[in-house]
C-alpha cells in the first residue's frame, strides 16, 4: 500500500471518538446473560418425554386397579336371532328370499320373452346362459375351495347380475308396451 494513503487513514481514525456510550444502559442485561448458565436444549424434551411416560404408566395402573376386582359379565346369547351361513358352494344353498325372488323373476321372464322379437329373445337367452354357465363354474371351483372368499364374493355378484338381467328384461318389455308415442 501507499504510505500517504495509510497516513490519511490513521489521521481519520484518530479523529473518531474512543468511547461510544449506548443510548440506554445495556450492561446489566449483558452481565446477567454472561453470568447465567446456559440450559441444554435437550432438557425440555427429556422432561416432556418423562412426563409422557409417567402419564401412561399412571393411567395404565389406574385402569388395572379399576378393572381387576370387577367380576366378568358374560351375556347369554340372544335366542331370537337367526344365523345363516354366509358361504356358498357345494355345502351351502342360497337363502329362501333369493329362491323366491328368482322363481318370481323366472316366471315373469318367461312371459316377457314372449313379447320380444326373436332376435332380442335369442340375445337375452344367450346372455342368461353365459351368466348361468359362470355360476356353474364358480360353484364347481367352490366345491374344491369352499372357504375361498374371493370365489364366494364372485358368486354372489354373479347371482345379483342374473337377477338384474331378469329384472331389466321385464322392465324393458313393460316400458315398450306402455309407450304411447309410437
Amino acid at each position: 500500500m501507499n504510505d500517504e494513503h495509510d497516513d490519511k487513514l490513521i489521521a481519520t481514525a484518530r479523529q473518531l471518538s474512543t468511547e461510544i456510550s449506548p443510548a440506554t444502559d445495556l450492561w446489566p442485561g449483558i452481565a446477567q446473560a454472561i453470568a447465567a448458565p446456559q440450559r441444554s436444549r435437550w432438557t425440555p424434551m427429556l422432561a416432556q418425554a418423562a412426563a409422557v411416560v409417567l402419564l401412561i404408566g399412571m393411567s395404565s395402573g389406574l385402569t388395572y386397579i379399576a378393572v381387576k376386582d370387577q367380576p366378568q359379565i358374560i351375556e347369554a346369547p340372544r335366542t331370537d336371532l337367526v344365523f345363516e351361513q354366509a358361504a356358498f358352494g357345494g355345502r351351502y344353498t342360497l337363502g329362501l328370499e333369493y329362491q323366491e325372488a328368482h322363481g318370481n323373476l323366472a316366471a315373469q321372464l318367461d312371459q316377457e320373452l314372449g313379447r320380444l322379437s326373436p332376435e332380442s329373445r335369442e340375445e337375452v337367452e344367450k346372455n342368461l346362459e353365459m351368466i348361468r354357465s359362470a355360476i356353474a363354474q364358480i360353484n364347481k371351483a367352490l366345491k374344491e375351495e369352499p372357504d375361498n372368499a374371493l370365489l364366494q364374493g364372485l358368486l354372489l355378484k354373479t347371482y345379483r347380475e342374473e337377477l338384474a338381467m331378469m329384472q331389466r328384461v321385464g322392465g324393458l318389455t313393460q316400458h315398450v308396451m306402455s309407450r304411447k308415442d309410437i
